[in-house]
């Protein structure tokens, strides 16, 4: 029997597996596909500490004021990202140069300041910036842009390379990965689980699932009710071009996030829908597809002069309230649920070590309280 087992290979998956491992935990990870394949490997790598604005603008201030101990979270989380090369001897591609949300009139510059306070009201650095301002930090944005604000602890990483090195580092630490085994049915048994996958049982103490999208259908097979949903959205990427953005670019106006990475390509996204197709999985919007690059090009004119070489769709994950769901299940003793929504690839560092830490009932590293992302709040 194994100490624990963890069901998905995604980033919360395999960096929960590993800070388990490295502690001496006996752990089995169990994957339906391949690692690093949903999710965590197809999102744009973007690392955000800010409450993100559509929902703060169509949902209000006290959807803000709910959401805001997420920013606690996130930014800790950015600070285990600016060690991690180090620690997983990888190159992460992590470059924390700041992000940028501008705005085209004085309406969204007042929604930005009215943000910032409930930001800054969490210790986030939020600085505002007039038109000047915005125009010396930021040469290659558009004209029209009349200020904006300045978060300096975002930036981006890559989703390619993380998580498969947090899978290598947990396999050095004993980690046992079986992939292409999905689960089908959970039990209780003595003092732990018997998981049922690809045809074999696995036997483990405790649970974690960590299993995205599908976190609420892992939970149902023990009767736990979670409200976790996944969304399609789609990413553009054009040709490379000599160093031209530094930042992550955000816009008040739409959905829109600009960055460019290490290679040099330009990734456009924001949170535009794509489609379902017949089959059951996502594919590209050419509405979409229109709608970003037009937004996108009104920000920094000079990507009318790239190309778009690639385009893809993606499943993220998502709650109602934009809240993450973590720690031990009431009622399920033993069974741990990660989920973490819309910014997992932000949060995922640090949630592992938290979880990490739950399951072997040792205090949670970093000083943020977990009362309001346990499931008991619904």
């Amino acid at each position: 029997m194994n100490d624990v087992i963890v069901i998905g290979g995604g980033l919360a998956g395999c960096a929960t597996a590993y800070y388990l491992a490295r502690d001496g935990v006996a752990v089995t990870v169990l994957e339906r596909s391949e690692l690093n394949t949903q999710a965590s490997g197809s999102n744009a790598g973007s690392l955000h500490a800010q409450i993100p604005h559509d929902p703060f603008v169509n949902r209000g201030p006290q959807w803000a004021r709910t959401f805001a101990p997420t920013i606690g979270l996130l930014h800790r989380s950015i600070d285990v990202w600016r060690g991690l090369p180090a620690e997983l001897d990888a190159d992460l591609e992590v470059s924390l140069k700041g992000g940028l949300l501008v705005a085209t009139d004085e309406s969204q510059m007042a929604s930005i300041a009215a943000k910032a306070e409930v930001e800054r009201s969490q210790g986030l650095e939020i600085r505002l910036l007039d038109r000047g301002e915005v125009k010396a930090l930021a040469p290659y944005l558009s004209d029209a842009i009349v200020g904006g604000a300045f978060c300096p602890d975002e930036g981006k990483a890559s989703p390619l390379a993380a998580t498969l090195a947090y899978a290598r580092a947990a396999r050095t630490h004993g980690v046992v990965f079986e992939r292409h085994v999905a689960v089908t049915r959970i039990v209780r048994s003595g003092e732990g689980f018997e998981v049922f996958a690809g045809n074999r049982a696995f036997r483990a103490r405790r649970v974690v699932n960590a299993a995205g999208a599908d976190a609420g259908k892992i939970a149902s097979l023990l009767g736990i009710a979670i409200d976790v949903q996944g969304f399609a959205i789609q990413v553009a990427v054009t040709e490379r071009v000599a160093p031209l953005i530094p930042h992550l670019v955000y816009s008040a106006g739409d959905k829109l996030t600009l960055k460019q990475n290490q290679a040099g390509s330009i990734l456009i996204g924001g949170g535009w829908p794509a489609r379902w197709h017949s089959r059951g999985h996502p594919s590209t919007d050419p509405d979409s597809l229109e709608r970003n690059m037009a937004v996108a090009l009104a920000a920094v004119p000079a990507l009318g002069a790239l190309s778009v070489i690639r385009t893809w769709a993606a499943v993220v994950n998502g709650t109602d309230d934009w809240k993450p769901i973590l720690g031990e299940v009431p009622g399920t003793p033993g069974f741990f649920i990660n989920f973490f929504p819309w910014m997992g690839f932000t949060a995922g560092p640090a949630i592992a070590r938290i979880i990490a830490s739950l399951v072997q009932d040792k205090p949670a590293p970093f000083d943020v309280d977990l009362a309001p992302f346990l499931l008991a709040r619904a």
